[in-house]
């Protein structure tokens, strides 16, 4: 199933030649090959999603925060994003096998991940991060666009497997002119492998627009390597579930890849190093902030008259308690010492690590030395003379 693009769509302002099921007001809308692929979703699965969102949200604030106190060292926020992370992310079964980036903090939250998993990274502490088999998700990819070479190869092993878990790659519009993008897209259609990949694009990667990049839909681009592809509203919980168990269906029965790219907008800063007004201007962040997807998705719970004061005050309680958990990690993590880099490099000691070893400690306490010299006391001039 694909989607039919515009194929003169300017990507800088059409941004509703998309595949969408709630609009930006909150009134569902129809579309014959979305729908079929989210009839189950009722109003409790409609606040089970909302409520996802708001949690995710709630850890970008955090972490954005804690970098700002000197707690973390870099954040990449995902505010205005979380549609596309927890509506796809909700589709997986507990054993397909994710690839992130370093952005889908909603996705890794869907598929497990503790609060001490979304900043210890951020912080450079031991191991940096959770166990990818703890929660079938890789470590977050830091190379713009290495997860999807990295997808493709764990979907090849799966098709010698035999088993039916499907595989997934995160990345965004900048990454899709990467060649390691397009290289997974090779090997994913010629070996028909159980792969999907979500681009999301955010509209700009880093400071460069995606007009830029991009003069006709993404999505477009798949079916040139024989893959099957949709566009959809990004800020759409229930479009972006819809797409991703048409796609994760469509591996499952032997079919190959398939592509979603999921149209939203990056609210804050590329990362906290990064300063978005010296490239993009109020008017346009001010028309993404009223497509809202988290408001979107309470309009419609309020319609139905599944959104009450007991049910925001219940959700704001859990995010409160998980914002917390998150503060709580951040400011209980112990480094290790400096010394203990070269723990567990080999299986087996050796003597070349022995010997790194010896000389990092011996140039570790030449930093120790030139403290105590720095706070000893300076002598005067009576003692000096003495």
């Amino acid at each position: 199933m694909t989607h039919t693009l515009n194929p003169t769509a300017d990507l800088a302002t059409d941004i509703d030649d998309v595949a969408r099921l709630l609009t930006p007001d909150g009134e569902r809308v129809s579309d014959p090959d979305l729908e079929r692929w989210v009839a189950d979703v009722d109003s409790a699965a409609l606040r089970s999603l909302y409520r996802d969102m708001v949690l995710v949200r709630r850890i970008d604030t955090e972490g954005v925060a804690l970098q700002r106190q000197g707690q973390l060292g870099l954040w990449a926020p995902c505010q205005g994003q979380e549609a596309t992370q927890v509506g796809t992310a909700r589709a997986f079964r507990a054993d397909d096998f994710v690839f992130p980036s370093y952005r889908e903090i909603g996705v890794n939250h869907v598929r497990g991940a503790k609060p001490a998993d979304f900043v210890i990274a951020w912080r450079g502490e031991e191991h940096s991060t959770y166990n990818p088999y703890d929660i079938n998700t890789a470590t977050p990819q830091i190379i713009i666009g290495a997860q999807a070479l990295h997808a493709v190869g764990y979907a090849m092993g799966i098709k010698i497997d035999g088993t039916d878990q499907v595989a997934a790659a995160y990345f965004g519009d900048g990454a899709s002119s990467q060649g390691d993008v397009n290289e997974a897209l090779v090997f994913a259609s010629s070996f028909r492998v159980p792969v999907v990949f979500v681009c999301t694009n955010n509209q700009w990667a880093i400071s460069e627009p995606v007009a830029v990049q991009a003069k006709f839909p993404i999505a477009g681009r798949a079916p040139g390597f024989g893959i099957p592809s949709m566009r959809v509203d990004g800020n759409d919980v229930l479009a972006c579930l819809a797409a991703m168990r048409w796609a994760l269906d469509n591996a499952r029965h032997g079919n190959g890849p398939a592509f979603i790219e999921a149209v939203t907008y990056r609210m804050g800063p590329h990362t906290t190093s990064d300063d978005p007004t010296r490239y993009r201007d109020k008017e346009e962040v001010e028309r993404w902030r009223r497509r809202d997807p988290i408001a979107r998705v309470e309009a419609l719970l309020r319609a139905e008259g599944a959104f009450d004061d007991a049910f925001a005050a219940e959700v704001a309680a859990d995010a409160d308690r998980l914002g917390a958990e998150v503060r709580a990690a951040t400011l209980g993590a112990t480094s290790r010492e400096p010394i203990g880099v070269l723990d567990h490099v080999y299986a087996e000691p050796h003597s070349g690590l022995d010997e790194e070893r010896t000389w990092f400690a011996s140039y570790l306490d030449g930093f120790a030395s030139t403290e105590l010299s720095t706070d000893a006391e300076p002598a005067t001039s009576e003692g000096a003379a003495r």
